[in-house]
């Protein structure tokens, strides 16, 4: 007990013991302390001049100061002081790009050889390095900020005609807050898309916070300064359509928008972790299961908070916030093309085809686009719309923009065994049976198609009431094909009626003989 320093309200017992006569043998045994304990404590107190009346008065900064003045200090390491005088060298050498702490124990060992081991130099220099690492709290008042980043792995979506993987980097804003939070997948990172990323966030939180905070990232921040950094035009001109204030963080500081880095992380718990399993095959796919997750992540309470961010965020932070804006802010570029022989134009920026009328081969037009649709326009007049796509050097066709042989060979290269069963659903259950019997006379089924096509088009030239009924006498055969049906039409068998009456009849008489003559 003697190494170890007695509370304060033990020393006040231990005056109050003395102060009734008591023995060192007698309050050792009240306070379980040994008797050279209490010795030692009563010598303190007894040369310090004062009674025991006026010790008891003191305050305890003052009564600390007499009861610990002679207490046994622990012996200081000699290593120790030549180590603290490296600290300040070895934080500034840590920040220098290749710097590792085995470099610097490596150093220090040569200059002391009798120094700390390794694993003793770390601990020491953690310790010491704590200091650096404090972290202040910030109390952000409703509806003030809203802070936005790109977490660091994208998501993905399986392309459904290539099979490919594609990656979506994932956009996350956050209001500090109540900790409401939003985010996208994208198909790109891309200024344009940033944009909608940006609309779609306030749209999600029903109006405009004061002021957005991000990084220095280049889609929103053309020159990066640690005290008037310097935004894109773009953004400029959104942040004056929304009636917002930009702001960026310090260059390299990414505490200064902690809120929404602690955001990403839960965005990889609350919505990467849930979907890890599940397989999408469009960004539209993707992006509702993220709003689905987010939607539960928000009504989950607060681990210490009797709401949720969802209850927190509507009952205080919403109304606060200003209204949004008539439209939502649209970046539209616009860029002259020429229609190629194939009728179709290329996007530059994406290098992406898309299809126009065949019959503007070789002229002029005008592309209009920004980042969900492109419009082609031919002398000041509209003559194509598409939805816009990321997909570098693919097509984006329309069947009515083909020329009629194309559409067909198009039509071709879509035909299946199903497609030529509905068809003849629509005439009847017989056309139907006949299809599915042609469909099966071949080894390979596709060699049937033209036949197929045949049978279905003669509803063109005798209705589908004849080619139902001519279908329903040719299934009395065993041979299925075109030619059968054909004729039937063409001779007009399908209105004959189909129970022919017998032409000749076997007379009975006396001469025939039965089974019992032959016994």
């Amino acid at each position: 007990m003697a190494n170890n320093l007695l509370s304060m309200n033990q020393v006040r017992i231990l005056i109050q013991q003395l102060q009734k006569g008591c023995c060192h043998r007698h309050i050792a045994r009240e306070l379980s302390l040994s008797r050279n304990t209490v010795k030692q404590y009563a010598e303190r107190l007894a040369s310090s001049g004062y009674s025991l009346s006026a010790l008891q008065g003191l305050d305890d900064a003052s009564l600390s100061a007499i009861a610990y003045t002679h207490s046994k200090q622990k012996r200081t390491d000699s290593r120790k002081q030549g180590f603290v005088d490296r600290i300040p060298y070895f934080k500034a050498e840590l920040r220098r790009t290749g710097v590792t702490r085995l470099l610097l124990w490596q150093e220090y060992r040569n200059d002391h050889p009798a120094g700390y081991g390794y694993t003793q130099f770390c601990e020491l220099l953690s310790e010491y390095q704590k200091a650096d690492a404090a972290t202040m709290h910030f109390t952000h008042r409703a509806a003030e900020v809203m802070m936005v980043d790109f977490a660091g792995d994208p998501l993905h979506y399986v392309d459904a005609q290539s099979g490919e993987a594609v990656a979506c980097p994932v956009f996350v804003a956050v209001l500090p807050y109540s900790g409401y939070s939003f985010a996208i997948a994208l198909s790109n990172s891309k200024q344009p898309n940033v944009i909608k990323a940006l609309n779609g966030c306030l749209q999600h939180f029903g109006g405009v916070p004061q002021s957005i905070i991000c990084d220095n990232m280049k889609q929103a921040v053309s020159k990066s300064c640690r005290y008037e950094p310097i935004f894109t035009e773009t953004l400029q001109q959104w942040a004056l359509h929304n009636s917002i204030t930009l702001m960026a963080t310090r260059p390299r500081k990414p505490k200064d928008k902690a809120p929404v880095e602690g955001e990403v992380r839960l965005t990889y718990q609350r919505i990467y972790a849930p979907l890890r399993h599940q397989v999408f095959f469009s960004l539209g796919e993707l992006n509702a299961a993220i709003r689905e997750q987010l939607t539960s992540h928000h009504q989950q309470l607060f681990q210490k908070k009797p709401c949720s961010r969802a209850q927190l965020f509507e009952r205080e932070e919403k109304p606060l916030l200003q209204p949004l804006p008539q439209g939502a802010f649209v970046i539209r570029h616009s860029v002259h093309a020429k229609v190629q022989r194939n009728y179709h134009i290329t996007l530059g920026e994406d290098w992406h085809h898309y299809s126009v009328p065949f019959t503007y081969i070789g002229k002029g037009v005008s592309v209009v686009y920004d980042a969900d649709t492109v419009e082609i326009y031919f002398e000041h007049r509209r003559i194509a719309l598409h939805k816009r796509s990321y997909k570098p050097h693919g097509y984006t066709t329309l069947s009515e923009h083909m020329p009629e042989s194309h559409r067909r060979y198009t039509e071709q290269r879509g035909w299946n065994s199903d497609y030529f069963t509905s068809q003849a659903e629509k005439i009847g259950s017989c056309c139907r049976q006949y299809i599915e019997g042609m469909l099966k006379q071949k080894q390979f089924t596709e060699q049937t198609y033209r036949g197929c096509l045949g049978l279905l088009r003669l509803q063109k030239a005798y209705g589908a009431g004849r080619l139902e009924a001519a279908c329903q006498r040719a299934l009395k055969g065993d041979r299925f094909t075109y030619r059968t049906v054909h004729n039937i039409l063409l001779n007009n068998l399908d209105t004959v009626d189909a129970e022919q009456p017998s032409l000749f009849n076997l007379p009975r008489h006396d001469n025939l003989r039965g089974p019992e003559a032959y016994q």
